[in-house]
This record gives structure tokens, sequence and C-alpha cells, in this order.
């Protein structure tokens, strides 16, 4: 409890609408049950737990040992799309009370149902913290659109599968309420399978029935298209009387059309036939030791392509219904399932297989997961949830300062003499530039960047400039856009490594691009050779006021110093050989080089590239920038690019 900062237990009310969602739910609630110096249990019960028609399965509640604080019957029969919304609206009106009464600190709410949207929208209006099981996954019908809509109205998320909880993310959802915790029931489900079983197979399916030799069915309507669902239903009874196997077949869930499903089961006598078994419910028990045995499950229900998986029982998978979900290799897919021959197909590809066991929807420890999860809530944290959006453009409002304003970016150029920072507008023009000498250590030069950035975009301010970012660095486009990379530094093209055993570098490397070609490296090599008295040639001088720089150098190679002609040569080639490593990884149409030292390169690269490229990159242009400032222009563009015109 001192975790969570919370004085007492945390009162956590469950809410189960169905088999199905009990027994996800269930081994939560032994978890909780366990530990009463930690947590309060309400439990409420309410959908078609309550309906005989559906088994009353509120009493495998009861006989699980659990007191049901509430029982609310909110199911208007009619199984059709206005007797769900009638349910919904019902249990909306009877909610209130309930949660009033028990006050919960957190409802734990399962999965996809309409029950489940009401449980959901009553508690987040009635301000109680959500915790939503099963987020982020993809079926294929309007279970989707209600589970994304919980999700949305959820405080906290236990998922199932990594891709369910990259689902949560992009779906803005705070990666800190999200737990990968793997499916709950699947800790019950890889304990199982070596329980005594063939006593539960007799009991359902009969006494000459042997393991691996029975079909179980389980198939449900889909909402979205009630008529195609029906006629499915029709076929796959079909196909299982001719494949003239026992089966045991589960009566449908409350979905619209589940009425017209049962109808079609009596008009083709299924309760008296020989070979099938029909029953509203099984206990989720013995159902697990009836699936982990069988020849083969079929139908459209989540239990076949999630929890089967944990046994390697073979699948068939009919229709739209679980198109979306994550699947092992012992699930078939048999999409359009309209025509007995395919479906009867699917049977005899599929019987009597055996399938590796999947764990894609947990490893059998989601509930110390989850029990550690709801311990590490912390009740003073403000109630409202935020949402993590990605960047987007900026809503700019139609006021007459923003519109005169000028979107720029601060563009800085570490030169080997100078040190440049610009105000450069949206179209590319230069507002105003700053010039300082570049320090000598790398200290200075950072505090610098930082005064000068900071003068730079206070004056903007007066220039009715908006200062977008700041940009540095070189730069790729690709299909007319620049690129970024994942951690904006894609171009750093001065540290491509050209030599294993070069010049020491600024980046701590050695042997890069920079340490060669840049004005600053030139510098230091004309250092080098004026503090020899190596540099100067007839012709030239260099004022004693006056640092020596890298165009002393070009100077000194003009006027036909071989030292200063070898010292550039050598900077032309480790460009060159950049150059080439660029042509290889991309293969451009075109190479732009700039800056004052661009004209002394060019033909020293091109030469490069004839020598070493390969003959398929060979043809590129390489050619000299004619723009004024190009450095300033290039590092603005990647600021300007990206805040303006990149679509997300």
């Amino acid at each position: 409890m001192e975790k969570n900062g919370n004085n007492r237990k945390l009162r956590v009310c469950v809410a189960t609408c169905n088999r199905a969602d009990y027994s996800k739910l269930a081994p939560i609630m032994f978890g909780i049950k366990t530990e009463p110096e930690f947590f309060e249990l309400d439990v409420v019960v309410l959908g078609s737990h309550l309906i005989d028609d559906y088994g009353n399965t509120y009493r495998m509640i009861e006989q699980d040992d659990f007191d049901i604080n509430t029982r609310l019957h909110t199911i208007v029969r009619g199984e059709d799309e206005a007797a769900m919304v009638e349910s919904v609206g019902l249990a909306l009106v009877k909610l209130p009370d309930v949660l009033n009464r028990l006050k919960p600190d957190i409802m734990i709410v399962h999965g996809d149902r309409f029950d489940a949207l009401a449980l959901a929208t009553s508690a987040a209006l009635m301000n109680i913290r959500i915790l939503h099981i099963e987020g982020g996954e993809v079926s294929g019908t309007i279970d989707d659109s209600i589970r994304h809509a919980i999700t949305k109205l959820a405080h906290y998320h236990v998922c199932c599968t990594r891709s369910a909880e990259q689902h949560l993310i992009s779906m803005c959802e705070d990666h800190d309420r999200i737990l990968l915790a793997g499916c709950p029931s699947y800790d019950k489900l890889l304990s199982a399978k070596n329980k005594d079983y063939m006593s539960i197979i007799r009991m359902w399916l009969g006494d000459d029935v042997k393991s691996k030799d029975y079909i179980v069915a389980l198939q449900h309507p889909v909402t979205t298209d009630i008529k195609h669902s029906i006629k499915m239903f029709e076929l796959t009874l079909d196909a299982l009387i001719s494949f003239n196997k026992r089966t045991l077949v589960l009566f449908p869930n409350i979905d619209a059309g589940s009425k017209e499903m049962v109808r079609v089961m009596r008009k083709k006598g299924i309760e008296h036939h020989p070979n099938f078994r029909a029953v509203k419910h099984v206990p989720f028990d013995q159902f697990i030791q009836l699936v982990a045995h069988a020849g083969c499950m079929i139908g459209n229900s989540s239990c076949g392509v999630r929890e089967v998986g944990a046994f390697g029982t073979p699948v068939i998978n009919l229709g739209t219904r679980q198109i979306g979900r994550e699947t092992g290799e012992n699930v078939l897919h048999v999409r359009d399932a309209d025509t007995q021959d395919k479906i009867l197909q699917a049977l005899h590809l599929q019987f009597g297989k055996q399938y590796p066991c999947s764990k894609i929807y947990g490893d059998g420890n989601a509930v110390p997961r989850i029990l550690k999860f709801l311990k590490s809530i912390d009740l003073q944290e403000p109630l409202q949830k935020k949402f993590c959006f990605p960047p987007v453009k900026e809503n700019i409002s139609q006021d007459i300062d923003h519109i005169l304003e000028t979107l720029s970016a601060l563009a800085v150029d570490l030169g080997g003499t100078n040190l440049r920072v610009a105000i450069v507008s949206m179209k590319g023009e230069i507002v105003k530039k700053y010039t300082q000498f570049n320090p000598k250590t790398y200290e200075e030069r950072i505090n610098l960047i930082l005064q000068m950035c900071v003068e730079a975009a206070a004056e903007a301010v007066k220039l009715n400039c908006r200062i977008l970012g700041v940009g540095i660095g070189g730069g790729i486009i690709h299909q007319h856009e620049l690129i970024h990379g994942s951690s904006f530094c894609a171009a750093e093209l001065g540290h491509l490594v050209v030599s294993l055993n070069g010049p020491d570098c600024s980046c701590g490397s050695h042997g890069c691009i920079e340490a060669y070609a840049s004005g600053m490296a030139l510098q230091r090599e004309a250092k080098k050779l004026h503090d020899e008295d190596l540099l100067l040639v007839e012709g030239m001088s260099v004022p004693k006021d006056e640092a020596v720089g890298a165009l002393h150098l070009i100077q000194a190679a003009k006027l036909g110093n071989a030292k200063a002609q070898s010292i550039l040569r050598t900077a032309g080639t480790a460009l060159g050989l950049g150059v080439v490593n660029i042509l290889h990884t991309m293969n451009p149409s075109l190479v732009i080089l700039s800056g004052v030292l661009a004209s002394h390169y060019i033909h020293i690269v091109k030469d490069v590239i004839r020598q070493q490229a390969l003959s398929s990159v060979q043809d590129v242009d390489v050619v000299v920038s004619d723009l004024v400032d190009p450095a300033l222009l290039g590092a603005a563009s990647m600021v300007l690019d990206y805040t303006t015109r990149r679509i997300y």
C-alpha cells in the first residue's frame, strides 16, 4: 500500500456480463480474493448470466465461492439490433444506483460486449477509474468499435499481446498506464491439460467417445451481417452432419441474430441427432479440457483463435468475426464460408492434427502482473486521463499578429574561422545574420552558440519572426522530402569514417570526413604549416593580428605551395570517399557541394568517384551550389521542412 500512496484497501468492483468474460475475469477475482490485506472485492453480475436460455451462468460464480453483491437484469429480449441498444439503455438506467452504493475505487471491465460499454460509460461519467482488460485487439466486427470506445473511456489498460500494446499507444493512450500482462485465462489454461479429462469427455459427449475423435463447435452471429452469418451457420451444421463425427455444439451468445441461429439448429434436429450434443453452457474448467483434447474446434468464437492455441488443437475459423485476430499456426481460416463443400474440406484438412502449442496471448503469469499493477495505482493522481497525441501542425488562429508573423528558423553554421547564426524565413531569405570568431575550446564554442541563439531569438521577436526551431547539419532529400531519421540525426555526413587511422575528430572519433575536409580541419593544418614557416610563399603574407585559416591554405596552394596542395588533395579525397559511400548507400541522382571550399574540392571528388565508385553510380551529377550562404539555408530547412510540411 505504500507504493501507491493509498492509506486504505483498494475497493475493486468486477462486473461480469456473460460466460466468456467471466473466464477472463475469474482468475483476477481469485487473485484479488487471496490478498484481502490489499483489496476489497465487489462482484456485479448482469447481462446473459441471469437468463435461463443462456444457462443461468451466474451459478458458476456462486460455485466459485464469490459473493455476488448485485444482480442486474439488463437484457431486453428479442435478440435483434434494437434489443441490443435497449439493453445498453436499461443497464445505463440501473447502474448509477449500484455504483453509488458500492463506491468502488476502480472498476474492472473486460472486452468488447455491448454490456461492457454500458459499464464503462456509467463508471466514466461517475468519476470511477476503469481498468480495461484486452484492449487494443482487433477482431473484425462491431466488437472492434465497442472495444476501442471502452479504451477511450478507460484509465488503465491490461493487454495480452505486443501488437495490442502498440495499438493502444497508437490510439494515444498513456504508455505508463498500459500493462502488457497476457490473457488471464492462460494462467489456468497452461496448467489444465494434465488433469483427468476422460470423465469430462464422457459426461458431455458419451461413453463411447475417445480423445481427439470429436469436434467442438461454437458459432455466434455477426451483428453487422446477420443474414449471412445465419446462412454460414446452416452450412456449418450441414458440413458437420456429413463429416459424421461426434460433435459438441454450444448455443450462440445473446447478440442480434442468435434466436435465428437457434431456430436453424432445431430445424435440422441437432438437439436430437445421435452425433450431436447441444448445450447452453459448459463450465470453463471443463470446457478447456474438452477443447484441449478435441480433434478439432470449428466456428467463429474468439476462444478458438485465442485460448485453444495453448493446446495446439486444430481450429477452423469461419467468416470475418475474428479476421483481425493474431493466431497460431493451428488456425485455418475459411473467410468466405459460402459453401458446405468448402467447410467440409477444411474439416478433412484439420481434424485429428496436433500443432505446436502457442503462447501468443499469454505465458501463464498474467494475474500476478495485474495485481501488482493494481497496487501501483495512486488514487491521489488526477482522475482526468491524458491522451498522448503525436505532434501535428499547430492550428494558428486568425489573429492579426499571427497573420503578419514570419515563420522562421535559427540556422547555425560552425565554420573553421567564424561561427554564424542566422534568422531564416520560410521563403529562404536570411532576415538577419550574426557572426562571431570561433573560440578555441569546445566549451567556449557551445556557450557562444547558445548565447548567439538567445540573442537572435530575442531579436526575432522585434522583427516579428516566429522561430520554429534551431537547425544544424547536412541533409539528404528523398522524393522531395528532407530525411530526418528516428532521432533527427540523419545525414551526419561529416562523420562518415573514411580512414581507420585518420586524425582526431571533434565528435570524439577519428578518421571522419570532417577531420580532413572541414574548415576547422584545414585551419588546423594551415596553422601547423605556418608554425613551421612552411605556409607562406612568394606573393603572400598574413598580418600579425589576423588568425591563420583555411583561406590562407587555399591561397598558398594556388601560389604553388606543394604541401598546401597535398593537404587540400587529401581533404578532397576524404570527401570523395565519403560521397562514394553515400552513392553506394543511397544511389542519389544529384550531389551538391556547398560552402567556400566546394569549388576547390569538386574536381578531386569527381576523380575519386571515377576511381572508386561502382560503374552503376558513376554517372551521378556533382555540382557546386550557387546559393548564398547554403550552409545556413540548409540548416534552416531541417527545421522549416519538419515543422510545416511533414505529414503524419
